[in-house]
């Protein structure tokens, strides 16, 4: 875009012409032939009183440099630069933090981490299994998460709950499924599992409300199809009536997608919202797995260890936060197993620390009802 200053006019008959180069913008004066064809000094700089300002690059700028030097010869006349002005393009502001703003070792939390789950045990005599609950958008990963927490434990790739490679538009989970995962030796399992269920969308054909807030209470059986029209009734073979602490959700945590949190339709995050309230008013404790990092900023993709150095990561939380009112504390951003078909030791460290959390979390819940 070619932009000017002043009210002067150039004449019909005479051109001007600018030249660019790096960081650089000018304009010239050069010899244009009367109709009489006797010369003339075409001093534009003396007969324009303004500016003329060509973007860095632009094909103006480009096209302009072109005719100055095409007009370098005595027979069309010459060509020659007036005052220019010197500028610096802006240097973009760094997308990173100097310092890490959450810490973690890199080198020695995974082991650590892996340690204390291997010897984790509930602290209520009453409970042998904690329960954790996916909740969220559908396409958030949900499936995909509760998959890399397994390939993590069993330091392999795994299948357990089958995930949906790619956005279709409709939940690929419609059972109410919970995992269980081994530990060591056949027949053995870690003490807490994960309930995963249809995703939250703002379609009629959602799951409905109630039937989450029952789940939390521990009225429904695992196995459950849910529909979308109606919600579970009592008479229902999958409705437990007297539910006690065991059968309860111990953990609520929803799985947000890093890279479309911001775009996300409100009438979801409203829903999410009453399942949170709902689980506020049971004191159930509440977290979030926020998924997709590295597809959402650059910087994590190219190296996932300056994750709590990203500017942009950290927007993202605090976008989770903003909308679904869950401290900063308590979010975990994580990339989830997708592509790769081995284990990669820098997931495992935030799969494992977020993990590590949620059971810490659960473990408080059912300790308090001792």
């Amino acid at each position: 875009m070619l932009s000017s200053r002043g009210s002067s006019s150039i004449p019909p008959n005479e051109t001007m012409s600018l030249t660019l180069t790096e960081g650089r913008w000018s304009g010239c004066e050069k010899r244009t032939e009367e109709s009489s064809g006797g010369p003339k000094i075409a001093n534009l700089k003396e007969q324009i009183n303004s500016f003329y300002f060509v973007p860095l690059g632009s094909p103006v700028g480009k096209k302009l440099f072109r005719m100055e030097r095409n007009l370098q010869n005595k027979d069309k006349g010459v060509a020659r630069m007036w005052p220019f002005k010197i500028f610096n393009k802006p240097t973009p502001p760094s997308s990173e933090y100097d310092e890490p703003w959450r810490s973690l070792d890199w080198n020695k939390d995974s082991q650590n981490i892996l340690k204390k789950i291997n010897d984790f045990k509930p602290r209520n005599k009453e409970i042998n299994t904690l329960r954790i609950l996916l909740y969220g958008p559908q396409g958030a990963g949900k499936s995909s998460f509760f998959n890399s927490v397994n390939n993590t434990l069993q330091g392999r790739i795994t299948t357990r709950a089958l995930a949906q490679s790619t956005d279709t538009g409709e939940s690929f989970t419609l059972k109410c499924n919970t995992y269980k995962m081994k530990k060591g030796e056949a027949g053995f399992f870690y003490p807490f599992t994960f309930t995963d269920i249809a995703g939250i969308h703002n379609q009629s054909n959602s799951i409905m409300a109630n039937d989450i807030h029952r789940l939390l209470n521990g009225h429904i059986i695992d196995g459950y199809t849910f529909n979308p029209v109606s919600s579970i009734t009592e008479d229902d073979p999958k409705y437990k009536r007297n539910p006690i602490l065991k059968d309860r959700i111990h953990c609520l945590v929803a799985v947000l997608p890093a890279i479309t949190v911001s775009l996300m339709h409100e009438e979801v995050f409203a829903q999410m919202r009453a399942v949170r309230e709902k689980a506020r008013d049971l004191g159930i404790p509440q977290a979030i797995i926020m998924t997709k990092v590295d597809e959402a900023c650059p910087l994590v993709k190219e190296n996932l260890e300056k994750i709590y150095k990203s500017k942009r990561i950290k927007q993202k939380m605090d976008d989770c936060s903003s909308r679904l009112g869950v401290p900063m504390s308590f979010i975990y951003p994580v990339k989830n197993y997708h592509e790769e078909h081995a284990i990669n030791v820098k997931m495992d460290v935030l799969i494992l620390d977020a993990l590590q959390n949620i059971v810490n979390f659960a473990n408080d819940y059912v300790e308090a009802h001792t």
